[in-house]
C-alpha cells in the first residue's frame, strides 16, 4: 500500500431481523420473473436444437419415429 490507506477489518454489521426478512420477501418476489425469463430462454434454446436436430436428421435420410397417439374413448 503505497498511498498511506490502512486495512480495515468489518467485524460486526447490525441490522434489524425483520429488516432481512423483508430483503428476503424481495428478493422472493423479484425471482419469479427472473425464473419465467429463464424458462422462456430455454423453450427458445431447447426448440431451436430440437428443430436442428430433426432437420440434421431429414438431411441425413434418418426417419423421425412418430409418437404414437393414445386411441379415442368411446
Amino acid at each position: 500500500m503505497t498511498n498511506g490507506a490502512e486495512p480495515v477489518t468489518i467485524r460486526n454489521i447490525e441490522v434489524p431481523f425483520w429488516r432481512i426478512v423483508a430483503i428476503l420477501i424481495k428478493w422472493s418476489i423479484a425471482a419469479i420473473p427472473a425464473a419465467i425469463v429463464v424458462t422462456i430462454l430455454y423453450v427458445l434454446i431447447l426448440g431451436l436444437l430440437g428443430g436442428l436436430v430433426a432437420g440434421i436428421f431429414e438431411l441425413a435420410g434418418i426417419p423421425i419415429p412418430e409418437v404414437p397417439t393414445p386411441p379415442a374413448q368411446p
